[in-house]
């Protein structure tokens, strides 16, 4: 009995020992030597010295303006991001529910931006929020409605060019929240609807007192993920603003690049890699801790 559980062991390690080397090559490693890189001036040229100059790099990030303000950014960014994606997401997912015909198509459309390419959504996005009469956005706004009598100048001014930005964030995640609304959904015995219909309850109260109560831990654990894709956005930065004017719409990311492979500070780049590795994990410990508080009141 015994050697069948080792010989089982064994196996069941084999299996796992290529994913495992896998990511110890293309994850362990890079995090390690990152880690290194954030503790150094580091020094780019092969026989060259990279002195151990501690925690320099990461107490620099506390008196750096532009990182503040690019972790700003992306705060907001996150904050308005997730929240509009959850709560479209969740308007689609109920709407999708109710419908007996086309659900496949419409499931299709609204999860349609989700596999798009950022690169490719990204440019159109630029296209459509030009700052002059070309871009569709103002195309409508000036010739069509009247609305505005000369363009808006959208991506070269921060207030408006997060317009465009978080617009383009919560266009592409609609769709994986309604995706994952809809399987929560299904997962609702339909005779908790049936009798509470029975006892007069209207939609607005089988939406508020079982629907949402029921869906409370996927919502937290969509918001989870979304939340952590927020933090790593760089690709409409880089492409739509380029973090101007003067590191105005910079992201952490997009701010971690530029001093990277711009400024070739790699010490400080990689520092601020961990700083906000470090401040993503303890979010997602937060919400996290909220699952587990709300799944013991249930």
């Amino acid at each position: 009995m015994h050697t069948k559980t080792a010989r089982d062991t064994v196996t069941a390690y084999l299996f796992i020992l290529p994913a495992l080397l896998f990511m110890v090559v293309w994850l362990v490693y890079p995090m390690l030597s990152a880690l290194n890189i954030s503790l150094r001036n580091w020094n780019l040229m092969p026989d060259a010295a990279s002195p151990f100059i501690g925690l320099a790099n990461y107490l620099t990030a506390f008196s750096d303006q532009v990182f503040w303000m690019a972790l700003k950014n992306t705060a907001v960014y996150a904050l308005v991001t997730v929240l509009g994606q959850l709560l479209l997401g969740l308007i689609v997912a109920l709407m999708l529910e109710q419908i007996t015909r086309g659900k496949v198509f419409f499931r299709t459309l609204f999860y349609l931006p989700v596999v798009t390419s950022w690169v490719v959504v990204s440019l159109l996005f630029k296209f459509l929020f030009n700052s002059s009469s070309s871009g569709l956005i103002n195309y409508f706004l000036v010739d069509m409605l009247h609305l505005v009598a000369k363009p808006v100048s959208w991506l070269t001014e921060a207030h408006t060019a997060f317009v465009a930005i978080d617009t383009l964030g919560i266009w592409k995640g609609v769709g994986f929240a309604m995706i994952i609304f809809l399987a929560a959904l299904q997962t609702i015995p339909e005779e908790l609807y049936q009798v509470a219909s029975m006892d007069g309850a209207s939609s607005w109260d089988l939406l508020r007192y079982i629907t949402l109560p029921i869906i409370v831990p996927t919502v937290i654990m969509v918001s989870v993920m979304l939340m952590i894709g927020a933090f790593q956005a760089y690709i409409p930065v880089a492409l739509i603003t380029k973090g101007g004017p003067l590191h105005r719409t910079e992201f952490v990311i997009s701010y971690m690049y530029s001093v990277a492979f711009q400024d070739l500070n790699f010490g400080y780049s990689s520092a601020l890699a961990y700083i906000l590795a470090l401040l993503v994990f303890g979010i997602s410990r937060v919400q996290m801790r909220l699952t587990r508080a709300n799944a013991l009141k249930s």
